[in-house]
């Protein structure tokens, strides 16, 4: 197998996994400062501008650069960070980086139709060696082979899509080398061996990458190189990254003889696994179609629940009416709008007449899996689908029954007098073109106002297997 990577592994003091923690709570701190309202107002209008432009990794990675690098020096002269340490700066440079990247990622992150399509060749490649791949495959050392190491390896690795600045994507990489490392040098010690090289060390990480098969990671190593400050990818970094480059380059690559593998061998092995893949997907189809029909069912049977009540409700008696219907009877309803029930029992009927009733269910992915098939990797993203449809609901649920409340004449009256009132005052705040102006501006996506905290709020850094990043999960700070 050919090897690739680093010499070695020797370190810096500009090393990332040496250097401190970004101060993430500093830098929007001292953004807060009115005297930062220049930056705050720079840093908004690029993103803005940035966000507006049709997508260019090529331009898009210089500008990123040379606007971190501009604001930085800008740092540098300003009064917040006066009399401050190398170290300081370095972070106010981390946080920048930070705060810009998380909001641009939607932008900046596989931007281009054909990093989707490598993302998807390059994860279907690694499924299907995952079938067969040995470490003797790679010529990894007897000595070195050791699986619980490497799971811990994989874990930390498949991490990396959790985050969003390039910086806490590199952490994920630098941690599983690491992890590698650290094993690789535990063993020549305790056998007396030479320290291990990178020979010893990029097989392993090649393996490790294709057991983990992290989700789009052609994209996530484009978008560090691109957008990480290519005056902080140095020293230990580069060399770890340059592995991981050269791990991908040689899994994009791999044929029988890179496997020390009989073509023959190889092609019936890639094969099989082809076949085991879409046994599985068509194991996987066959779920999602009981679990539709399943879904079916239970549509019915709230459907029969749902005529059960309204029936029940039909054949009262009149005595059996609450003695204020009297009073209720003169008061007219604004509109007759159904109630939640009734919405509830309309909608479950017009899906069960849909050909196509999983599309609506798509974007609950768990709605399909059963409780073996979640990790607790997965706690997070069912807590986040579980707080969106509840305040969804509970939302739909105020409106619909607000909406469907019985007004009494003087009631509309006073609403209507309100309603008037109301129309005047906004027909005074828009009865110039001036003030139609004030309002578009107001309402524009560029809001200089408010801090850079008020925007990130929630988000965090990963868990650096070195300097101990405070972590607090958070994907988003939008």
């Amino acid at each position: 197998m050919a090897s690739g990577g680093g010499s070695g592994s020797s370190s810096s003091s500009s090393s990332l996994s040496t250097a401190p923690p970004p101060a993430w709570h500093d830098f929007l701190e001292r953004m807060s400062h009115p005297s930062a309202s220049e930056f705050v107002k720079s840093i908004k209008s690029f993103i803005v501008s940035f966000s507006n432009k049709a997508p260019d990794p090529e331009k898009d990675s210089a500008a990123v650069q040379e606007f971190l690098a501009q604001m930085e020096g800008a740092f540098r002269s300003h009064t917040l960070w006066a009399g401050s340490s190398e170290e300081e700066l370095e972070s106010a440079g981390e946080g920048l980086e930070k705060y810009v990247m998380t909001k641009l990622f939607n932008r900046a992150f596989a931007s281009l139709p054909e990093d989707v399509q490598s993302d998807e060749e390059l994860s279907e490649k690694m499924a299907l060696l995952q079938q067969f791949i040995q470490p003797e495959n790679l010529d990894i050392k007897p000595i070195f082979q050791n699986e619980t190491s490497w799971l811990l390896a994989q874990k930390e690795l498949q991490k990396i899509n959790m985050y969003k600045a390039p910086r806490d994507k590199l952490v994920c990489i630098l941690n599983c080398c690491k992890v590698i490392n650290n094993l690789l040098l535990n063993v020549s010690m305790a056998s007396d061996d030479n320290p291990p090289g990178a020979d010893d060390f990029l097989p392993v990480l090649i393996y490790v990458v294709i057991k983990a098969n992290p989700p789009r990671l052609h994209s996530n190593l484009l978008y560090i190189q691109r957008y990480r400050r290519q005056s902080r990818l140095v020293s230990e970094t580069a060399y770890f990254f340059t592995n991981i480059l050269s791990a991908e380059s040689f899994i994009w690559n791999i044929d029988a003889e890179s496997l020390s593998m009989d073509e023959l061998e190889f092609q019936k092995k890639m094969e099989s696994a082809k076949a085991h893949l879409l046994g599985l997907s068509t194991q996987s189809e066959s779920q999602r179609n009981e679990s539709n029909q399943e879904l079916v069912d239970t549509v019915k049977e709230t459907v029969r629940d749902r005529g059960k009540d309204v029936s029940t409700v039909g054949n009262q008696k009149p005595s059996e009416v609450h003695e204020g219907s009297k009073d209720l009877e003169q008061a007219q309803p604004v509109r007759n709008l159904p109630s939640i029930s009734d919405l509830e029992e309309e909608g479950a009927s017009k899906l069960l007449k849909d050909d196509q009733l999983s599309k609506y269910f798509q974007q609950y992915p768990y709605l399909y899996a059963n409780a073996g098939d979640l990790t607790t990797d997965d706690v997070e993203g069912l807590l986040n689908s579980y707080k969106k449809l509840v305040l969804m609901y509970v939302s739909l649920s105020k409106a619909a029954s607000s909406r469907s409340s019985f007004r009494t004449p003087s009631t509309l009256k006073e609403d209507s007098s309100t309603l008037k009132n109301s129309e005047d005052a906004t027909e005074e705040l828009v009865g110039n073109e001036k003030s139609k102006e004030v309002i578009k501006t107001n309402s524009r996506a560029l809001d200089t106002s408010s801090s850079l905290a008020d925007d990130a709020e929630g988000t965090v850094m990963p868990n650096d297997s070195v300097s101990r990043v405070s972590s607090v999960k958070v994907e988003d700070i939008d």
